[in-house]
């Protein structure tokens, strides 16, 4: 009778360490957090190693790729969701996706510091901004010279037949920047005009292609005088020696955010949630500052070396809701006219 209590009181008590050891490993264990982005992939160890200082916990596990892919990928997994968040993507994809009720709302600790333009308009909102990109022209002065080229000073300049053969530009189907730029020729210019416009750039366009950083990395290179891209790509190529010069269309020049937002039907919401909160902190910021000259949070961002001055000032006033309700069509559109001349998808 001694011996079965004894060994009663034995199980017992191997079962509680068990139980209690179980509990301790599942307290320490990580949650890995399926985050979809279109973040430039050079930055991404340095974004997962940031939010891990604060988080250790929680593991990222990156799906990258160009905005227009990754905004047909979550379209496409609509009915099975496969990420948690989406961080890094354009507004104006997360606005369609907010179309989609595809976003859960949630309103992050600390919104109310951010510029009001950085956040989804809806309470509790859907989506909050990171940071700013803005169109520009990257225009290498030692390769226009072979060609006996002069700086063009608008976007209109790009259709004169001098050009021809000389510019790239982002396919808006597979670029978040090369959406912008359309986009916003579609608003500037109107329906009719924008597309009349854009029949006449095409005539000028050696390729187009599938990132909105590309462009300006191959004028920065010397591979073409002229890339359409974004302002702050050319600023850094300038900064480590191009020979380039960032050309602000007098017309004004379109932009998009990148923003973050809780993918609707995760099953892990409060690692969702602790991640989109640190992603408006003033250091998560400060971390966007080194990519993007425009940031959520105001008196964060620091001068950058080579951005244009007059930039800010000729930012459009940007109709999202038009970008977003109106994507499909216009990139439709597009692929039927131009996408003849777009590279191959590696």
């Amino acid at each position: 009778m001694r011996n079965s209590f004894v060994k009663k009181l034995a199980v017992g008590a191997f079962a509680s360490v068990a139980l209690l050891t179980l509990g301790n490993r599942a307290a320490n264990a990580e949650t890995e957090l399926t985050v979809y982005t279109a973040v430039e992939a050079e930055d991404l160890k340095k974004y997962a190693a940031k939010f891990n200082e604060d988080h250790p916990d929680i593991k990222i596990k990156w799906v990258r790729d160009s905005t227009g892919i990754v905004t047909a990928k979550l379209l496409a997994e609509k009915n099975n969701p496969q990420a948690d968040v989406v961080w890094g993507l354009a507004a104006t994809s997360l606005l369609l996706l907010k179309s989609e009720g595809m976003l859960e709302a949630y309103a992050p600790a600390g919104v109310d510091k951010l510029d009001s333009k950085f956040v989804d308009t809806s309470t509790p909102p859907t989506w909050v901004g990171m940071d700013a990109w803005v169109a520009a022209v990257c225009y290498n002065t030692v390769e226009a010279k072979k060609h006996n080229l002069t700086p063009p000073k608008s976007w209109k300049d790009l259709t004169d037949a001098k050009y021809k053969g000389h510019v790239i530009m982002p396919n808006p189907n597979s670029s978040g920047t090369g959406f912008l730029d359309v986009s916003s020729w579609l608003q500037m210019f109107g329906e009719e005009g924008g597309w009349k416009y854009m029949d006449g750039l095409h005539q000028n366009i050696a390729r187009y292609t599938h990132s909105g950083s590309k462009p300006c990395k191959l004028a920065a290179a010397g591979e073409i005088p002229i890339g359409v891209s974004f302002a702050f790509r050319g600023a850094k190529s300038k900064a480590a020696g191009a020979p380039l010069e960032i050309i602000v269309p007098e017309e004004g020049v379109g932009w998009d955010m990148e923003a973050t937002a809780i993918v609707a039907g995760t099953s892990k919401v409060d690692a969702a949630k602790k991640l989109v909160d640190w992603s408006i902190t003033k250091k998560a910021n400060e971390m966007y500052n080194g990519g993007y000259a425009v940031v959520a949070m105001p008196g964060v961002a620091k001068p950058v070396e080579h951005f244009p001055e007059n930039l800010l000032e000729k930012m459009i006033k940007n109709d999202f809701e038009f970008a977003a309700n109106n994507r499909k069509r216009i990139l439709g559109e597009w692929q039927k006219r131009y996408d003849s001349k777009s590279e191959p998808k590696s």
